[in-house]
């Protein structure tokens, strides 16, 4: 008598010969764009990598190159304070560029260390910024510079045999970071696990590649390109997958970082960011004439956007593709529209992320400027500030053109490679006008679980904005019951 029809769709139907050919094409354009762009960046990786030469480097420091001294690390067993002039201890600011000067009859403090490596213990002198700022207790784990080899040749000098030089931090540091990984796994599975893996490769690249590079004077622009795309390359496609998704997302990526880089490029040279005003960075200069602080100021914008950046543009190409999947008849217009509403709340958040990411890592810039009294103009501008502020631009600026980006490429491959399991099987499709930007979800739910020539049927699926009828469920069932069918006429 009547048609039959079915209130689910069939997963198993097969795409149509021309859906096949559509989703080749765009495949192969894909491959066409990234394959020759992925050889060419591993060619100038490798025509570019450093030679691992430190020759010319001077440390700062002479201890750090003297023959007999070495850095030793122990266990404090207590903690002295007493005068500088005391056990032999003249002057311990002048015995390390990291310490203050002290004048006589001064108050030092001393750690007595147990070595870890045995022996007796040692009176190490602890730099008078660290007992003022946070102290040293007993039991802390320090590590410590031994220069008893030369103050056994030069007996008499009145400087410190041990002088402290930093925590040791491995047992926290390694124990935040095995939460982390748990917890990354435990939530995201087997993709998190394999997005772990990438992010040792992209440390691998970065301490391998771009950090020589730098230290060694190759062009930094190059360096910071070559190497970010690599990363990119690499932590996209172990983390997700090879598929024509995140070919699109890396698309999105590599146009957000050479957006990132341009201005990067021309900010670093229009702003005269120098790093005069970082300690390090003049540490830097003293070691090497072939290190270029501005080189590696430039480096830094570049490299610093790339997570964020990794962020957005595979969230995108991923919300493209499930707006998509719901609503496989949505017009590309509106599959932008829809898109480019999530993205530009990712937008939103994702400035905030930047900025404050930033203003954390600088607030003790900040406090500083706070202090003075500065007016905000000139703080912003000054050289503490200048770079954090810039940074943030830079990132932000190549970030939010990536998305709109990301999502035309996006909704482009997924017209075209689309498997239109609807249109392959024969099913019903949904209108334009039910197609709207307020309704996608409930028109999605209408494709997959009403028949065409059921109005009343589309009507009750539709009914309640939000609240789509999922196809075989109770509430489903109680509504073919209540019209007298079961899902066959």
């Amino acid at each position: 008598m009547g048609h039959g029809h079915s209130h689910g769709h069939s997963e198993g139907s097969e795409p149509t010969p021309q859906a096949l050919a559509s989703r080749k094409r765009a495949n192969w354009l894909l491959a066409a764009v990234l394959v020759p762009l992925g050889v060419l960046t591993i060619v100038a990786m490798l025509v570019m990598w450093p030679s691992g030469s430190r020759e010319g480097i001077s440390f700062s420091s002479p201890y750090q190159a003297a023959p007999g001294v070495t850095f030793d690390t122990g266990r404090i067993q207590s903690v002295v304070v007493e005068s500088c002039t005391q056990t032999g201890q003249s002057n311990t600011g002048q015995t390390d560029p990291g310490q203050n000067s002290q004048g006589a009859g001064s108050q030092c403090t001393f750690a007595f260390t147990e070595p870890d490596k045995g022996g007796d213990v040692v009176k190490v002198v602890i730099n008078p910024d660290v007992a003022m700022s946070h102290g040293v207790d007993v039991g802390d784990s320090i590590r410590y510079l031994n220069l008893s080899a030369v103050q056994g040749a030069n007996a008499g000098s009145g400087a410190p045999a041990y002088v402290f030089v930093d925590f040791v931090r491995s047992i926290p540091i390694a124990l935040l970071a095995v939460l982390y990984a748990a917890v990354v796994i435990a939530v995201a599975r087997w993709r998190g696990f394999r997005a772990l893996l990438g992010l040792v490769g992209a440390y691998f690249v970065l301490v391998s590649f771009i950090l020589p590079g730098l230290v060694e004077g190759k062009p930094p622009l190059l360096l910071a390109l070559v190497g970010s795309t690599v990363i990119m390359i690499g932590v996209l496609y172990f983390a997700h997958g090879f598929s024509a998704r995140t070919s699109t997302a890396l698309l999105g990526t590599i146009f957000g970082l050479g957006i990132t880089a341009l201005l990067a490029a021309w900010a670093t040279d229009a702003a005269n960011l120098a790093g005069v005003g970082n300690h390090d960075a003049s540490t830097l200069v003293n070691m090497s004439p072939q290190i270029s602080i501005s080189g590696i100021i430039l480096c830094g914008l570049i490299i610093s956007g790339l997570g964020v950046l990794n962020d957005v543009t595979i969230t995108q190409s991923s919300a493209v593709w499930e707006l998509y999947e719901l609503a496989p008849t949505t017009s590309a217009r509106k599959l932008f529209s829809s898109a480019m509403r999530i993205g530009r709340d990712h937008i939103a958040s994702t400035v905030y992320t930047i900025a404050f990411a930033y203003a954390g890592a600088a607030l003790p810039i900040l406090i500083i400027v706070m202090l003075y009294d500065r007016p905000l103009d000139e703080a912003l501008t000054s050289a503490e500030l200048s770079e954090e502020v810039i940074r943030t631009l830079v990132g932000s600026i190549g970030l939010v053109l990536a998305i709109p980006v990301t999502t035309l490429i996006a909704v482009l491959v997924v017209k075209a490679t689309g498997m239109k399991r609807l249109a392959a099987s024969g099913g019903p499709s949904v209108s334009a006008d039910e197609l709207n930007d307020t309704g996608a979800l409930a028109a999605a739910a209408a494709v997959v679980g009403s028949d065409p020539h059921d109005k009343h049927d589309a009507e009750t699926r539709l009914d309640a904005p939000g609240k789509p009828v999922r196809p075989g469920s109770r509430r489903a069932q109680r509504e073919a019951e209540r019209r007298g069918t079961a899902g066959t006429d």
